[in-house]
């Protein structure tokens, strides 16, 4: 198990690890850049990340919940590996047919794990459990597959959510 996450990490740098001049989410200029699109389309190694973050998922989970557009094909990885159902949470409201902010079938109290790419400050991650509280939904946890290391955990935990990265930065070799 631990050869295969050394495996994953070194392979997820591989895929997905950019250096230059860039600005992130939260409006934080870095040199450095995961991109999600780059580790997610690709099926073999989302396949390998959907596994390893299926095993983060805490049993008392009753549906997942993955925020657009990023993480939307991990949440469908980590639902097809663990059976669980996904619901699928917009920026904002979509503004035609149903209107709705939350796509697919929940019950009001039901216990959620959100699925997460990237964290760097962690408050689109929040934005996400919002919506889903708001909804009526207990979110029990937030599982993500690299933390930045750069605020985002403490927003989170600060937040009440218990939270889980496969990795950290400090984990990776970036050489």
């Amino acid at each position: 198990m631990v050869a295969e996450r050394e495996a994953l990490a070194r392979d997820l740098v591989r895929a997905s690890y950019l250096k230059g001049d860039f600005v992130l989410r939260s409006g934080k200029r870095s040199s450095r850049y995961f991109d999600k699109f780059l580790f997610e389309t690709e099926p073999a190694l989302l396949k390998r990340l959907g596994r390893q973050l299926a095993d983060l998922v805490p049993k008392a989970t009753q549906r997942l919940a993955a925020p657009e557009l990023g993480a939307v094909l991990l949440g469908g990885a980590v639902s097809m590996h663990t059976g669980l159902p996904l619901l699928l949470v917009r920026k904002e409201p979509k503004g035609y047919g149903t209107g709705k902010q939350l796509e697919g079938r929940f019950v009001a109290g039901e216990r959620v794990t959100v699925i997460e790419d990237v964290v760097t400050t962690g408050g689109d991650s929040i934005r996400s459990v919002n919506v889903l509280r708001d909804a009526g939904l207990d979110v029990i946890h937030l599982v993500v597959v690299l933390d930045r290391e750069e605020g985002g955990e403490e927003n989170i935990r600060e937040a009440g959510i218990p939270y889980s990265p496969l990795f950290r930065v400090q984990e990776l070799d970036l050489d």
